[in-house]
């Protein structure tokens, strides 16, 4: 197969790489910045699998027909990179790889639903611009598709996916993506501080404020009638679990599953958006929270001040103090 990822951050990234270091016919579509550095200096992969310094194939545009397309952009950019490429693409199968499922939606505006291919990613990685990426955790890929039960045609596409990472196939792929919607739920705390995720969460207080944006969504989840779906590495019955028990327990346990994640500095898609001067995705995970909470009548106020608080991070480039935050929140 003729493969192309669209856009090399940090999930992008190790799908070029790993891609790439196993022989197949792989090629990155990049922003004009990181093309230079890639060519001249190659794929720079540190982190669980040891350091790789990886010859790729990049361009900013592709300039032939692909038979699967991997799309890595944040969702704000992915209108304009499908419209960019769309030449290309037209038989393509195609994988969505974002947190949350509006970006299912946006590839179903330009390709048949039979199509794509909704996936979960389940490890974790930062980006360093313009050529690194430090692979922080391991992890499954979880591939459905949002629109139907049914997988067939996707077995190429599976085997080629597999060459990365471990594949599993789930038919509830909605209810998988929902649930996990909540392990990315709390990036917008340390975004918001300017923090790692273990710098953050291993303060009692910023634990505890996760598990009330956790229980807030939880609730608004299953008063919407939406029914969540175990991921392997992730069952559903450990969210209910951190969710229902004494607060103050929940907020010991889950700073203690952070802390313990990666030993390099592991920072969230929110906070990466951010630092490199971009919107965030936090519309699609904590104000999907929000949007569910309005179209069924019930309230999210802890999500919804924590997406306010975002953007006015992103607008004004300045961090809040943990005091600032929690006042904030309680306001």
């Amino acid at each position: 197969m003729k493969i192309a990822v669209l856009g090399c951050g940090a999930i992008g990234g190790l799908f070029l790489g790993y891609l790439s270091k196993e022989g197949q016919d792989v090629q990155a579509i990049v922003r004009d910045y990181q093309k230079g550095p890639l060519v001249k200096e190659g794929l720079i992969i540190e982190g669980s699998r040891g350091f790789h310094k990886l010859e790729v194939k990049v361009d900013t545009e592709l300039k032939e027909k692909v038979d699967l397309a991997i799309f890595a952009t944040k969702i704000n950019d992915l209108k304009e990179i499908i419209e960019k490429n769309s030449q290309y693409l037209k038989e393509a199968y195609v994988v969505s790889t974002q947190n949350g499922v509006k970006a299912d939606h946006i590839l179903a505006e330009y390709f048949e639903k039979e199509r794509i291919i909704t996936s979960v990613v389940m490890f974790g990685a930062t980006f360093y611009a313009p050529n690194k990426i430090v692979h922080n955790f391991e992890g499954e890929l979880v591939l459905g598709n949002i629109f139907y039960e049914k997988l067939e045609g996707f077995n190429k596409a599976e085997e080629v996916l597999s060459y990365c990472f471990p594949v599993r196939k789930i038919k509830n792929i909605k209810g998988a993506k929902y649930l996990k919607l909540f392990i990315n739920l709390n990036n917008c705390i340390p975004a918001v501080l300017g923090l790692s995720m273990q710098e953050a969460f291993s303060d009692f207080d910023c634990a505890k404020l996760a598990i009330q944006l956790n229980r807030e969504a939880y609730e608004v989840i299953e008063k919407s009638g939406i029914i969540l779906e175990s991921l392997p590495s992730y069952p559903k019955e450990r969210i209910e679990s951190l969710v229902t028990m004494p607060i103050n327990e929940a907020a010991g346990l889950f700073s203690k599953i952070i802390v313990s994640l990666s030993k390099e500095p592991l920072y969230g898609s929110i906070l990466q958006s951010i630092k490199r001067g971009r919107s965030s995705e936090i519309d699609y995970i904590n104000g999907e929270i929000t949007r569910i909470a309005s179209e069924n009548k019930l309230k999210a106020p802890l999500n919804s001040k924590i997406v306010d608080l975002v953007h006015q991070v992103e607008e004004s480039k300045s961090f809040l103090s943990k005091e600032e935050l929690l006042t904030k929140m309680e306001a």
